[in-house]
């Protein structure tokens, strides 16, 4: 960890799979987490708690299961929920929620990809 001041933040980002696999999902969590990692910086250390939330057309695995396969996460919290079942809502969409340890005046970045930029046109850079 850098000698600046570090502050607990959450940290959100959301992608879409192409279809309900095993492989599409791995595939999404996988680039997902890699932009959340890498966009603020993020090591196991850093990182308290990763909560994925999946629709319910996603069923083939477990997103947390993918992310624990990442190299020193096996310390990180982590947790799978069914996203709240809404008319209209995206389809085969992964949505998290990450608290990490990052230096205060660090800016955040939430990484939304895929149809997913629709949900956060703001923050996913195509705005």
């Amino acid at each position: 960890m850098t000698s600046s001041h570090l502050v607990l933040r959450g940290l959100r980002g959301a992608t879409t799979c192409t279809e309900n696999t095993t492989e599409a999902i791995q595939a999404a969590v996988t680039a997902l987490m890699d932009a959340l990692v890498d966009h603020n910086d993020l090591t196991p250390e850093k990182l308290v708690s990763v909560t994925f939330s999946v629709t319910v057309d996603l069923d083939a695995c477990f997103p947390a299961a993918v992310a624990r396969r990442r190299p020193g996460w096996e310390t990180v919290a982590l947790l799978d929920c069914q996203q709240m079942a809404v008319q209209g809502d995206l389809p085969r969409c992964i949505r998290v929620l990450a608290h990490a340890w990052i230096p205060q005046e660090q800016q955040p970045v939430h990484p939304y990809q895929g149809d997913a930029q629709r949900l956060r046109p703001d923050r996913s850079g195509h705005n």
